[in-house]
């Protein structure tokens, strides 16, 4: 074996990515011609990835390494040039920063793969990634500057609905909407630049909820047959892959693309989760059904299904998060519960003390939550839709709570009642955090746990402040509140 030091620039770190890049042949299709895979071996562990055409006679294979070591490859193809190609490249322990992709953690929560717990808190800016490079530079800077969001629901394919309007940059496809698109050749040019945005929020420390399908479409994308998908599905994961930060959504609002039946979702999760390598978490998200009450879930996606790793759901009471959670016995989160906003839709005009409500509530209730802001100004620009800039007064409130839950352990529901009008997560007999939300109580007696004594700080969760209560705390204990809504209280055991 090599010595590690002579391996020179062959050197990847773990959860990073090693690329291949090969010439072979241009001629004809060889997006659907040409088949390329390769397989990575370090002792007993035997990992096949796909490879992919990236245009002018360009192949290309990434893979993500897991674990350190000298790691061997050889390609197989379909034809000669691009079959037995051999060699080898040592994974090194990550950078500070690099702590793997996510995965689920303990049932109902998440986990990056150094063991380090993962809390989202996301945000919904659909095709940010489309508007160019002026608008989505900003988009990335107020990501950086609000500090808020953890991770961003976005989408693969151009969004056309109600201000929405305009025609992206770049298309996943060659041709164009006069003049048809071939839906067995791709625009590696689209691809690059997706992969570089990909990275940028990977450099933020954002993880991205890439969206594959969607109904908001004039271009024909989301009517493609059977075939044309799973060409696309194929394509997209052996590219996008090797993205320590990439999550999978098969759709958003699902059940609005009348065009595709529940076995061909099915079908897409389970090609998903036989081709990734790294099972990177996949989802899928709901509207709701024609005549159906909002409230009902019998029509949705049956999300205990195995290759489901979460529940993505969009409801507007957060009440239901403990249900789904016990459920489906898997993480649950609102990616959407409405947006801050003043559109004309209902969906997209709750007050901002709403929208961090709905975290709070949503987070206590042991699941989480998803941003949106569609605040209309004089410019037509959304941050819901296209990025830009952040008006909301939303987002340094659920960067306050993101802080105290990140300062916590993971929260859980928990056997002590503290009344149907709170939301109350944390560890029986350590810790506790209770919302009152939209209450005001004076005060309230404590159920706590016999025989333990805590401290108690009160929090104004609007005005993002925290007071340390004097005094220790049994069960019984009073405490005096200000009467006033958005007020939670966080109680920590005293060990002598």
């Amino acid at each position: 074996m090599e010595d590690e030091e002579q391996l020179g620039s062959l050197r990847t770190q773990r959860w990073g990515r090693f690329e291949l890049n090969l010439q072979g042949p241009s001629s004809g299709n060889p997006f659907t011609e040409i088949t390329l895979t390769a397989k990575f071996r370090l002792r007993h562990l035997v990992i096949e990835v796909d490879g992919f055409y990236d245009g002018e006679g360009r192949y290309m294979i990434r893979f993500m390494p897991d674990t350190v070591g000298e790691w061997f490859y050889e390609t197989t193809s379909n034809v000669q040039e691009l079959s037995g190609i051999r060699g080898t490249f040592y994974c090194v322990e990550p950078e500070a920063g690099n702590r793997g992709p996510v995965g689920v953690d303990k049932t109902f929560h998440f986990a990056y793969a150094d063991g380090t717990p993962f809390y989202p808190f996301g945000t919904t800016c659909y095709v940010w990634n489309h508007q160019g490079e002026e608008l989505e530079e900003q988009t990335l800077r107020s990501l950086a500057e609000s500090s808020a969001f953890n991770k961003i629901r976005m989408c693969v394919f151009p969004k056309h609905y109600d201000y929405n309007l305009t025609e992206p940059a770049l298309y996943p496809y060659e041709g164009s909407l006069e003049n048809g698109w071939d839906l067995n050749s791709f625009n590696p040019g689209y691809w690059r630049h997706l992969e570089r945005r990909l990275s940028d929020l990977q450099a933020l420390g954002i993880e991205a909820d890439l969206i594959l399908f969607h109904p908001y479409d004039r271009w024909g994308f989301s009517k493609m047959s059977r075939e044309e998908d799973s060409l696309y599905l194929r394509y997209a994961i052996a590219r996008l892959s090797s993205y320590r930060n990439l999550w999978w959504s098969l759709a958003n609002e699902y059940d609005l693309m009348e065009s595709k039946s529940m076995q061909d979702w099915d079908r897409y999760f389970r090609l998903i989760q036989e081709h990734d390598p790294y099972q990177h978490l996949r989802s899928i998200h709901n509207w709701h059904h024609p005549g159906i009450h909002y409230r009902s879930n019998l029509h949705w996606y049956d999300h205990g299904k195995p290759w489901v790793t979460h529940a993505s759901i969009q409801h507007p009471d957060l009440h239901f998060v403990s249900e789904w959670r016990e459920q489906y016995q898997k993480p649950v989160v609102i990616d959407e519960c409405r947006y801050e906003g003043n559109l004309n839709h209902g969906w997209g005009n709750i007050t901002a003390e709403r929208m961090h409500d709905c975290f709070w509530e949503g987070v206590l209730q042991g699941g989480y939550v998803t941003h949106g802001e569609t605040l209309l100004q004089e410019d037509p620009i959304l941050w819901w839709s296209h990025g830009g800039m952040l008006h909301g007064d939303s987002p340094e409130r659920i960067r306050f709570l993101r802080g105290i839950v990140e300062e916590g352990p993971q929260l859980d529901k928990v056997l002590v009642n503290f009344e149907w009008d709170t939301s109350a997560g944390g560890v029986d007999g350590e810790y506790y955090l209770v919302y009152f939300g939209s209450s005001r109580p004076a005060f309230r007696i404590l159920p706590l746990p016999e025989g333990i004594t805590f401290t108690i700080e009160r929090i104004d969760t609007w005005e993002m402040t925290v007071t340390a209560l004097p005094g220790l705390y049994t069960a019984g204990s009073r405490i005096d509140l200000p009467g006033k809504p958005y007020q939670a209280l966080r109680i920590t055991a005293v060990h002598n």
